[in-house]
């Protein structure tokens, strides 16, 4: 069986060709970009004998331990962990403009988007771990154990965990797919990448150009659907890192549970925005605007739904209107840099959502109203769906059930005095900001959520820490969105039902590896460690007791 792309509409626009490459336009579907026509999935029972060779070749090399840092071949070896790195980075320079293409065809990405929301992100990744790999992998050493350890050696060793499996995502399919093998490779490991199926002219070019830079002995790639990602979830690996949704998650999570395997969880949920009334309204909507309807709404880290007092709510709309034609012209569909919805399911789950509000009967004072685009415009045929701003919204409305995913805005409008059912949430909720403690009381009762990500705008920095102390979510980002996840030098990663682990930089390399804990002990205070052995007797306990042990009573 295999999997076809979808044949790229007809309907198109034209303006996705505007791009200038080395002095001529950039044709995504240039028949020279060569790309893939189809997705051949891996034969499923091959994958158990896959698995084992790809653990084996990484224990022959890693010696019988299978950890710690090699000078030797292998996986382990920091020159070859480098090499493979330099070789990524130089998978993704070859063939840029393939990737570009086969981002286009499967999700309308311009080269523009591909370059800045993914090919130039995993250039980063690579570039740091280059940078500090070397102080990565030496052992951290530790001191002040105490009087029993004065003269010994302590450290922690950073040791690789084994193979590990990357499960992608559809919506940034090549990032998703190697932003952790990035972190793997660095860490030591061997890998296993399951691309995204919904993507499959991604997935068919990392089948067909991994095997040409990295060494197949350690990094293979499985392609396929839910037969092929079932079947790998009952081999053994020694770390799972799967980037989808909940319900996904829970099966990779309780297929990991029988072999005792970690996982890191990159989930998602609904983020919010909260618009606070000290802010500057146009700028807000422009950074809101570009969150939102970056690759068509399909962000695990998009603005999900806008929280904002009442009176700021006609001209956030007003200003978003705006924004949006500023971005993509009078007609987005036309513009090169607005995408399309993955699969016609995805579009007609959309649509499901957006048709209540063009029925006769639908009551917009108790369900809200779309104020901006909506369903009048949208097309099937190439799976458009504009950019859509849905005003007064009420939290029992289908909007904010689940995760949105596309291109669709809820504004909740909430009062300029905050009732009392939020204040009583809080045991300081009297005194503070009317519009923060509504949000937080929302997300604390109403929604009942630890979304990926949480936006504040505001210039009231004593509100905003407030609202910080009084919330989880996997990140923040104040006055911006999106931005958190950029830098390496921060974890990205969810906690409760956005995720667990986090990954980027450091933080990546740390969360494959294995923390593993070294005391050296010195002969030279032995005599000293006579006194542990037994008989023992009051005095001999009350010295233990002052040399080993720390009280606070």
């Amino acid at each position: 069986m295999t999997v076809t792309p979808d044949s790229w509409p007809a309907q198109w626009p034209a303006a996705q060709c505007d791009v200038v490459v080395d002095g001529k336009p950039f044709d995504a579907r240039d028949p020279a970009l060569n790309l893939p026509s189809e997705m051949i999935p891996t034969p499923v029972d091959s994958l158990p004998g896959l698995v084992s060779e790809v653990r084996a070749n990484w224990l022959r090399t890693a010696g019988a331990s299978g950890t710690g840092v090699s000078d030797g071949p292998g996986a382990r070896s920091l020159a070859f962990r480098k090499q493979q790195l330099r070789q990524l980075a130089l998978l993704t320079k070859d063939h840029e403009l393939r990737i570009a293409g086969a981002l286009a065809r499967d999700l309308h990405k311009g080269l523009h988007q591909a370059r800045i929301t993914e090919i130039n992100i995993l250039h980063t990744e690579i570039a740091d771990a280059l940078s500090n790999l070397d102080s990565w992998v030496g052992d951290t050493k530790v001191s002040g154990l105490g009087l029993q350890f004065m003269s010994d050696a302590a450290a922690i060793r950073h040791d690789p965990l084994g193979v590990v499996l990357v499960i992608g995502a559809w919506n940034y399919p090549f990032l998703l797919a190697l932003a952790p093998l990035v972190a793997a490779i660095a860490a030591g490991n061997a890998a296993v990448i399951k691309p995204s199926e919904m993507a499959p002219t991604v997935a068919q070019l990392l089948a067909e150009l991994i095997p040409q830079y990295l060494d197949p002995r350690y990094y293979r790639v499985v392609n396929g659907a839910v037969p092929e990602t079932t079947a790998l979830l009952k081999e053994q690996f020694d770390h799972i890192f799967y980037t989808g949704n909940g319900a996904v998650g829970q099966i990779v999570m309780t297929a990991a549970a029988k072999h005792l395997t970690p996982v890191t969880l990159e989930l998602g949920g609904k983020s919010p925005t909260i618009v606070h009334d000290s802010v500057d309204i146009n700028e807000t909507a422009k950074l809101i605007t570009f969150g939102k309807y970056l690759n068509a709404g399909q962000t695990c880290v998009a603005p999900d739904y806008v929280l904002c007092p009442r009176k700021l709510q006609e001209p956030l709309v007003a200003a978003i209107q705006e924004t949006i034609a500023k971005f993509y012209g009078a007609d987005p569909q036309q513009s090169p840099d607005y995408g399309r919805i993955v699969t016609d399911r995805h579009f007609e789950r959309l649509s499901s959502l957006l048709r209540p509000f063009d029925a006769p009967d639908h009551d917009a004072k108790i369900h809200g109203h779309v104020v901006i685009g909506g369903l009048k415009t949208a097309d099937r045929a190439t799976r458009y769906i504009p950019p859509t701003v849905v005003a007064d919204v009420t939290l029992d409305s289908v909007l904010m059930r689940d995760e949105l995913f596309g291109p669709i805005l809820p504004i909740v409008p909430i009062d300029d005095n905050a009732p009392e059912w939020a204040r009583a949430c809080f045991s300081d909720g009297a005194r503070a900001d009317s519009t923060m403690v509504q949000a937080a009381a929302i997300l604390r009762t109403k929604l009942r959520e630890s979304p990926l990500a949480l936006y504040v705008f505001s210039r009231n920095s004593s509100a905003t820490q407030w609202l910080l102390d009084h919330t989880r979510s996997g990140g923040v980002c104040v006055n911006d969105v999106i931005m958190h996840m950029v830098p390496c030098g921060l974890p990205f990663g969810g906690v409760g039902g956005s995720g667990m682990g986090a990954y980027h930089g450091k933080f990546g390399f740390d969360r494959l590896s294995h923390q593993r804990a070294v005391l050296a002990r010195s002969p030279r205070l032995a005599f000293v460690q006579q006194i542990r052995y037994p008989p023992w007797h009051d005095r001999i306990l009350k010295i233990v007791g002052w040399l080993a042990f720390k009280r606070v009573v």
